[in-house]
This record gives structure tokens, C-alpha cells and sequence, in this order.
């Protein structure tokens, strides 16, 4: 549903957006598979949540493929999937340079973000990561606040647009490997909230609590009583909430507890020779220690004598793989960049992940059973607010990216 004309609006990447009449806050909550959720509602650990499930608006929503924290936040943040805004995984092989880099950089982004366009509408906004692999990405051409928690230590009004945020909040320097790394993502947002009141804000976590603990566990709860506690605080300032999260979260052991990997490259250099294709793992980033860089997505370059009908063939009948399409078939069914996502796209069943070869893979910083995303077994997020919603077809595909469609056009 296409806003009210005669509201004050602003259009970007083919969506129309009312501008927020109250304060709006978005939230993605990292890895949040949803029954984090009901266990911890179940167990009474979020009576800000239950309380906002009886209004009804409950929902759940399919991420991109891959499920992957950067594809998804800048999905969200541009209300678009990849193949518009460009941003199809944590890292890619650029062919261009014939090298493997991060996506950090906005010069990959190919689309602006509705943050942006609500500052340039007059609009005050507020970003707070946890990492800051996204921040540069999620301020693009965006005026207004905008760190990440990671180096709240590091801030300056010329490039963040605020300062002195760790004596405003009252918390040390969290860890980056720690449950205080979204902690203060939530106590920040809070704290801005009551000093400058943002129009729009968003909230953006990280998933090392859910990458070692499992739905229902004590661990697990205590994180989502902590985020339940932030939120009703934010609800009691009068904000719209949406809350979603970029991918769900699942174990990816085998019986004996160790992970079940798929060594891609090892296998693809004993059908084709050494280093004659090349996998290319989007999930990895700086920060493989609760995951060493295993995830259930990969895709693939292939030396030009090998046909990729030929070759997905082949990796079909591979243990532990759920589905792999040439590119065309791939950037089609999970709307990704063509240009950026190699010969072929393979996808692991929900308990494995794909690795490079077994020699590049450090696990020794595994503490628990390996966890991870990437797959469409992740693909299922929350999608909650605390308005009852207007006008919502009922019959529509939900996303996490309409989140901010779902606050502006359908919860004010």
C-alpha cells in the first residue's frame, strides 16, 4: 500500500515512505531465529514482548539470501534486496581487481538508503551499530548520529555527528566478543532518545550471544530479558518500535558435537586441480571467532573450461547440500547482483556449513557447538510491532526489509 498523497513523504528506490509523526525506532536484533523469542516470552523473560504480541502484530518475515548480517541491514536500511543496493554478501571477489575484499566501503553500494533520504527531508536520525563494519554503510550520504559500539571511544562530531557518548551512557568500552556489545547498542539508543530525540532511529546488534547459545537456554534468555528491558524504556518515550532481525541462527554440528563442513575449495581441487576455481565464502569479515568463517552460502568461479550446468551437477550430489544454481538461476531466486556472485551460488542444508579447505579454517576459538547462518534454513526472522498495524494486505510476502514500510505507512 502506497502512503496517503496528501501526507508529508519521501519516495526512495521505488517506495514511498511517510514522514514519522512520532519518534520511530527500528531495530535488527543479529541472529534472532525466532523461537529466541517465544522461548524467552514462554519463560517470562520479556513482558515488554508478550505485551506487544497481543496487539497482534506478530509477524514473520523471509531475509535475503544469504543470510548474512551486511546483505540483510542494508536491505533493510534501502527497503530493496541486493540486486538494487548491491550488497550481496560480507565479502566478495572483485573481478575487477582480481582480489577478495570486504564490503564495507559505500563505493559498493548502489543504492541510497531511506535514512539518508529522511535526514535530507529534515528529519533528525540516529544510527547505532555494534560492529563497525556497517556503520559507514548504514551513514552513507546520511546526516545526523551515527558510531558503532565498537569504538564509542573513537568519536567525533565531524564524522559521527556526536560525542562523549561513553560518559552520556554510563558503560565502559564493551568487548567485541561479548553480550555487552549490543547492550550498549540498546542502553545508547535509550540514552539519545532522552537527550536529543531523534525522528528515526535504528538499532542494528551483534550475534555472538546467539551463535553460542541455543533458544531457551539461560545464556540466551538473558540477552533477550536485557533487550526486552531497552525497548520498554523506548516505549514508555512514546516511540513506534519495529522490530526484525537480518537472519535467523542454527546449530551446524554433526552427532559427535564437531562442525559439519563441507570443504568446498578441497573439492573442487580434486575434481579440477589446485586453485583452478575459486570459492568465495560471503560470510567472512574480522570477526570469525564465534563462527571461523563457516557458513551454509558460498559461491563459486570456475576456470572458463568448465561448464556451470556441468559443475552444479556434480555439487548437487553432494552430502549436505540443499540447493546450487548457476548465477543467472541464482541472482533470479534469491535477487542478488549478478555481477557479484561467481559462476555458480551453492547453499547447505540447515546442519552444515560450506568451509574453503580444511587448512584455512581456525576452529581452536570454538567454545560450544559450531552455530551459524547463511542458508534459507535461516531465512525465517521476526517481524513484531508495537502498533496495531493499518491497511496491511493480508496475502503480502513480508520481508524484513519492509520494516520500516511497516512503521512509517501502516503503524502511525
Amino acid at each position: 500500500m502506497a502512503p496517503d498523497e496528501s501526507t508529508p513523504q519521501v519516495a526512495v528506490n521505488g517506495r514511498s515512505y511517510r514522514l514519522p509523526q512520532r519518534p520511530t525506532v527500528v531495530v535488527c536484533v543479529d541472529g534472532c531465529e525466532p523461537d529466541y523469542l517465544a522461548q524467552a516470552v514462554a519463560g517470562g523473560h520479556m513482558p515488554w514482548l508478550k505485551a506487544t504480541l497481543a496487539l497482534g502484530s506478530g509477524m514473520t518475515a523471509d531475509c535475503v539470501i544469504p543470510s548474512f548480517t551486511n546483505p540483510n541491514n542494508l536491505s533493510i536500511v534501502t527497503g530493496a534486496p541486493p540486486s538494487v543496493h548491491g550488497i550481496c554478501g560480507n565479502y566478495l571477489y572483485d573481478t575487477a581487481s582480481g582480489t577478495e575484499v570486504m564490503m564495507n566501503d559505500p563505493k559498493w553500494l548502489r543504492a541510497p538508503t531511506l535514512l539518508a533520504a529522511l535526514a535530507d527531508a529534515g528529519r533528525s536520525v540516529a544510527v547505532i551499530t555494534a560492529k563497525d563494519k556497517l556503520r559507514a554503510l548504514l551513514g552513507h550520504g546520511m546526516k545526523g548520529i551515527c558510531f558503532s559500539a565498537e569504538r564509542a571511544d573513537q568519536l567525533t562530531v565531524e564524522v559521527n555527528g556526536i560525542t562523549g557518548v561513553l560518559e552520556l551512557v554510563g558503560l565502559p568500552l564493551p568487548g567485541v566478543y561479548s553480550a555487552d556489545l549490543s547492550e550498549f547498542v540498546f542502553a545508547a539508543g535509550v540514552k539519545i532518545m532522552q537527550k536529543h530525540r531523534p525522528d528515526v532511529m535504528y538499532l542494528s546488534t551483534t550475534d555472538y550471544v546467539q551463535h553460542k547459545h541455543a533458544p531457551g537456554t539461560p545464556g540466551a534468555n538473558a540477552f533477550y530479558a536485557m533487550m526486552d528491558r531497552y525497548l520498554s524504556q523506548l516505549e514508555e518515550m512514546g516511540c513506534v518500535i519495529a522490530l526484525t532481525a537480518d537472519h535467523g541462527m542454527n546449530a551446524k554440528a554433526a552427532m559427535d558435537g564437531t562442525p559439519d563442513v563441507i570443504y568446498l575449495q578441497d573439492w573442487f581441487d580434486a575434481w579440477l586441480g589446485k586453485g583452478l576455481a575459486r570459492v568465495i565464502l560471503p560470510i567472512t569479515d574480522p570477526y570469525v571467532v564465534h563462527h571461523g568463517a563457516l557458513g551454509s552460502f558460498a559461491t563459486v568461479y570456475l576456470p572458463a573450461n568448465v561448464s556451470p550446468a556441468n559443475a552444479c551437477a556434480r555439487l548437487r550430489g553432494l552430502k549436505g547440500m540443499e540447493v546450487v544454481l548457476a548465477r543467472d538461476q541464482a541472482a533470479e531466486r534469491f535477487e542478488l547482483p549478478a555481477d557479484r556472485i561467481g559462476d555458480l551460488v551453492a547453499v547447505s542444508e540447515r546442519f552444515t556449513v560450506i568451509g574453503t579447505s580444511a587448512s584455512r579454517h581456525d576452529l581452536s576459538a570454538l567454545e560450544v557447538p559450531l552455530r551459524s547462518h547463511g542458508g534459507i534454513s535461516e531465512q525465517r526472522v521476526p517481524l513484531i510491532l508495537n502498533r496495531k498495524l493499518q491497511a496491511l494486505d493480508a496475502s503480502r510476502r513480508l520481508r524484513n526489509f519492509d520494516a520500516f514500510d511497516l512503521a512509517l505507512n501502516h503503524a502511525q
